[in-house]
């Protein structure tokens, strides 16, 4: 989306991909896998309440009664999600997670400019190292704590062209898998992501109606046969 299609001053449209009757995008639906596409503002998982029950797993389970959990999303972010179809591949593609053999990339938007380190090329990946520990008294916040934190690492890079919010547009590359971990480094360093209503401030908030931050590229092993899987969902702002 680029300048010109908004107008001078309106504020960008975000864009709705069409959906299944259970309001799920299916990428990729095998015996042992499928790949969905989360939208933002829904459960991975039911939290605890009457009025949190409705999530990706139970709408996924409504067409798909073998369908497992293997990871979440935030509620607030959207993108690709892998769900298991039997035990096995759960297991397997829990502990590809857990190994760091799923390859994930992110697009988010940011407040301000992010610099890249002096001497540092275009398009090439800055780490931000920083242990992440939650903040127990404000629950489900988590903070930087360089003494109860977990070593925790991203890799981010500011991606070419225009940008129709009020920020830069960057790639997230999250080593580790810490919760809220993009949120927490990107406010770390300054540059909270626009819409995050946990870590940005006021007018970070106000910038954007929902938090710009997209699970785009999901790269994996396939459970069963080991095939390489590559996937891409398109981005919704």
């Amino acid at each position: 989306m680029n300048d010109e299609s908004t107008g001078r001053g309106q504020r960008p449209a975000l864009q709705e991909a069409p959906r299944t009757g259970e309001g799920i995008i299916c990428l990729h639906e095998d015996a042992d896998l499928l790949i969905l596409d989360k939208p933002s503002g829904l459960l991975c998982v039911p939290g605890r309440g009457p009025d949190k029950q409705d999530c990706l797993s139970a709408r996924a389970q409504q067409r798909w009664p073998d369908a497992l959990v293997v990871h979440r999303l935030d509620q607030a972010t959207s993108g690709l999600v892998v769900m298991a179809r039997n035990l096995a591949s759960q297991r397997l593609l829990g502990d590809a997670f857990a190994q760091r053999q799923v390859h994930k990339r992110y697009v988010a938007v940011v407040a301000g400019q992010p610099a890249a380190p002096p001497g540092g090329a275009p398009g090439e990946w800055v780490p931000i190292d920083l242990p992440i520990a939650a903040d127990w008294e404000r629950r489900p916040l988590r903070v930087i704590d360089a003494r109860l934190g977990k070593p925790s690492r991203t890799l981010w890079r500011a991606l070419p062209g225009a940008c129709a919010w009020p920020g830069t547009r960057v790639e997230l590359q999250p080593v580790t898998g810490r919760t809220h971990q993009l949120r927490v480094h990107m406010a770390a360093i300054g540059h909270p992501i626009l819409g995050d209503a946990l870590y940005a401030d006021a007018a970070g908030q106000a910038a954007a109606p929902r938090l710009l931050l997209h699970a785009h590229c999901l790269e994996l092993a396939h459970p069963a046969t080991g095939h390489w899987l590559q996937y891409q969902s398109d981005m919704p702002f």
